[in-house]
């Protein structure tokens, strides 16, 4: 029994390292990829179509990783609508707080002066490009690559979902863990790391919570939505006290 549990916690600690190898492949062909399309005239400060391409490629990578794993190891990724009164239930309560708290802390950073700084100028094209990114593409490719594909692999590897605290699993936890590391930067040669603290927590608390709910709710459709949204608002809310700044100022 303990050489199971022993071989059982080595092949989980070899399969996080594999996904994390899987994620950061995935991310880097998606780099490349975008930087071998141009796209300036559709998007000349390179504000959405750059990270719109790179998203769409390392979705359709993970899509195609997950369904070749599906077909031969038997395992459901829920990639369908799951517990649908459920999912409505997790999506309608984590939105509502989710606008509450992105209000109140854009109108923090408006009083303080801490409003996002652009590197593009907020015209028509850029704020409509950014938005339907943040909207459309986003959370739909960050899910399957950040939560379906290691959630799922991690408890194939444990032999089971390994409870840490109510509805906290240890695999949702590790996801979560690799969801942050995805929001630094680092390189090897030469060695280099760098993050921002606030991010960091940011998409480990976000990456729990809708970790848990693809696990209750047995599908991604309803994290994807809840990333897409909260993204979608914090993203906005720069954007409309930014404009409010700028007529006020």
């Amino acid at each position: 029994m303990e050489n199971l549990k022993l071989n059982r916690t080595l092949f989980a600690i070899g399969m996080f390292v594999v996904v994390f190898v899987t994620q950061v492949f995935l991310g880097r062909i998606g780099h490349y990829i975008a930087s071998v399309i141009s796209y300036g005239k559709i998007d000349p400060y390179d504000a959405f179509a750059g990270i719109s391409i790179h998203h769409i490629v390392q979705m359709v990578l993970a899509l195609i990783i997950i369904t070749v794993l599906g077909k031969l190891l038997k395992i459901d990724f829920y990639l369908k609508p799951g517990d649908v009164a459920r999912g409505k239930k997790y999506l309608i309560t984590f939105t509502s707080i989710f606008a509450l708290i992105a209000v109140a802390l854009h109108v923090f950073m408006y009083i303080n002066n801490q409003l996002p700084v652009y590197t593009f100028p907020l015209d028509k094209r850029n704020v409509l490009g950014t938005l339907g990114f943040q909207l459309l593409i986003s959370g739909t490719s960050e899910e399957i690559v950040f939560r379906a594909l290691p959630v799922t692999m991690l408890v194939y590897a444990f032999g089971k979902s390994i409870p840490v605290k109510g509805h906290v699993t240890l695999e949702v936890i590790l996801a979560s863990i690799l969801f942050s590391l995805a929001h630094t930067k680092w390189s090897l040669m030469p060695f280099k790391f760098e993050m921002d603290t606030f991010q960091i927590v940011y998409s480990f608390i976000l990456g729990t919570i809708q970790g848990v709910v693809y696990q209750k709710s047995k599908s991604i459709v309803y994290p994807m939505l809840m990333h897409n949204i909260s993204n979608f608002l914090m993203v906005g809310m720069g954007y409309l006290f930014t404009a409010l700044k700028a007529i006020t100022s």
